[in-house]
């Protein structure tokens, strides 16, 4: 699994660790993906996404048919 939110977009970002002596270490910041399955009455099926938490307020809000309906425009497969 990808760590790539299908909503938000969001994917990992990357920097340094920084030890108490000052010394960089390469490190990576992950976003918080989770696997989620929303029912869309308008596909009549279940659908799996992989969503950051950000991405599930999102749908929250929204709504998924209008989350499903941008993704499908994007030509994201779901």
């Amino acid at each position: 699994m990808s760590a790539r939110c299908q909503v938000t977009g969001a994917q990992p970002g990357f920097g340094h660790s920084i030890s108490h002596s000052h010394r960089r270490t390469k490190r990576r910041f992950d976003p918080n993906i989770q696997r989620k399955r929303y029912w869309v009455p308008s596909l009549g099926r279940n659908v799996t996404l992989t969503v950051s938490a950000r991405g599930i307020k999102t749908i929250d809000k929204r709504g998924i048919e209008a989350v499903v309906a941008e993704l499908l425009a994007r030509g994201e497969r779901i």
